[in-house]
Protein backbone atom coordinates (compact mmCIF):
# COMPACT_ATOMS: atom_id res chain seq x y z
CA UNK A 1 0.00 0.00 0.00
CA UNK A 2 1.46 3.66 -0.63
CA UNK A 3 1.36 6.52 1.45
CA UNK A 4 -1.30 9.44 0.81
CA UNK A 5 -0.86 12.66 0.97
CA UNK A 6 -2.38 16.30 0.90
CA UNK A 7 -0.47 18.46 -0.90
CA UNK A 8 -2.27 22.11 -0.38
CA UNK A 9 -1.24 25.37 -2.14
CA UNK A 10 -2.67 28.69 -1.15
CA UNK A 11 -3.62 31.09 -3.71
CA UNK A 12 -4.70 34.05 -1.53
CA UNK A 13 -5.72 34.63 2.17
CA UNK A 14 -8.66 36.85 2.38
CA UNK A 15 -9.65 36.22 5.72
CA UNK A 16 -6.71 35.22 8.41
CA UNK A 17 -9.09 34.81 11.40
CA UNK A 18 -11.45 32.15 9.12
CA UNK A 19 -7.52 30.80 8.59
CA UNK A 20 -6.88 30.52 12.58
CA UNK A 21 -10.44 29.02 12.77
CA UNK A 22 -9.53 26.10 10.53
CA UNK A 23 -6.01 25.74 11.45
CA UNK A 24 -7.45 25.19 14.78
CA UNK A 25 -9.85 22.49 13.96
CA UNK A 26 -7.66 20.90 10.84
CA UNK A 27 -5.01 20.20 13.10
CA UNK A 28 -6.77 17.76 15.47
CA UNK A 29 -8.66 15.99 12.89
CA UNK A 30 -5.58 15.34 10.80
CA UNK A 31 -3.98 14.05 13.78
CA UNK A 32 -6.68 11.71 14.75
CA UNK A 33 -7.30 10.17 10.83
CA UNK A 34 -3.16 9.45 10.89
CA UNK A 35 -1.76 12.59 9.04
CA UNK A 36 1.20 14.26 9.90
CA UNK A 37 2.17 17.82 8.75
CA UNK A 38 5.74 17.60 6.99
CA UNK A 39 5.51 21.20 5.74
CA UNK A 40 3.38 23.99 6.91
CA UNK A 41 4.40 27.95 5.78
CA UNK A 42 5.32 30.13 3.40
CA UNK A 43 7.50 29.26 0.26
CA UNK A 44 11.15 30.25 1.16
CA UNK A 45 12.21 30.37 -2.53
CA UNK A 46 9.44 30.69 -5.63
CA UNK A 47 9.73 29.01 -9.15
CA UNK A 48 7.86 28.43 -12.16
CA UNK A 49 4.78 30.89 -11.34
CA UNK A 50 4.54 29.50 -8.57
CA UNK A 51 3.15 32.22 -5.70
CA UNK A 52 4.78 33.20 -2.39
CA UNK A 53 1.85 31.93 -0.25
CA UNK A 54 1.24 29.38 2.25
CA UNK A 55 2.23 25.33 1.08
CA UNK A 56 1.14 22.59 3.34
CA UNK A 57 2.37 18.76 2.97
CA UNK A 58 0.20 16.09 4.67
CA UNK A 59 1.40 12.33 4.64
CA UNK A 60 -0.74 9.76 5.82
CA UNK A 61 0.12 5.72 5.97
CA UNK A 62 -1.86 5.02 3.43
CA UNK A 63 -3.79 6.68 0.05
CA UNK A 64 -7.16 5.66 1.53
CA UNK A 65 -6.42 6.93 4.84
CA UNK A 66 -5.52 10.50 3.24
CA UNK A 67 -8.95 10.37 1.43
CA UNK A 68 -10.61 9.05 4.23
CA UNK A 69 -9.38 12.35 6.39
CA UNK A 70 -10.66 14.51 4.37
CA UNK A 71 -14.33 13.15 4.22
CA UNK A 72 -14.11 13.08 8.01
CA UNK A 73 -16.91 14.72 10.19
CA UNK A 74 -14.19 16.53 11.65
CA UNK A 75 -12.64 17.64 8.51
CA UNK A 76 -15.76 19.08 7.24
CA UNK A 77 -16.08 21.52 10.28
CA UNK A 78 -13.00 22.59 9.89
CA UNK A 79 -13.70 23.12 6.16
CA UNK A 80 -16.82 24.83 7.39
CA UNK A 81 -14.95 27.42 9.57
CA UNK A 82 -12.94 28.58 6.48
CA UNK A 83 -15.04 28.90 4.24
CA UNK A 84 -14.38 31.86 2.00
CA UNK A 85 -11.60 32.80 4.11
CA UNK A 86 -8.52 31.63 1.44
CA UNK A 87 -8.15 30.70 -2.43
CA UNK A 88 -6.23 27.39 -2.58
CA UNK A 89 -5.48 23.48 -4.06
CA UNK A 90 -6.09 20.82 -2.67
CA UNK A 91 -4.73 17.43 -3.96
CA UNK A 92 -4.69 13.91 -2.30
CA UNK A 93 -2.14 11.83 -4.21
CA UNK A 94 -0.89 8.85 -3.77
CA UNK A 95 3.16 8.07 -3.12
CA UNK A 96 5.55 6.09 -4.67
CA UNK A 97 6.36 2.94 -3.54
Amino acid sequence: MSKGYWVTTYRKTKDPAKLAAYAQLAGPAVAAAGGKFLVRGVADEVREHGLKERTVLIEFPTYEEAVAAYDSAEYKKALEALGDGVERDLRIVRGVE
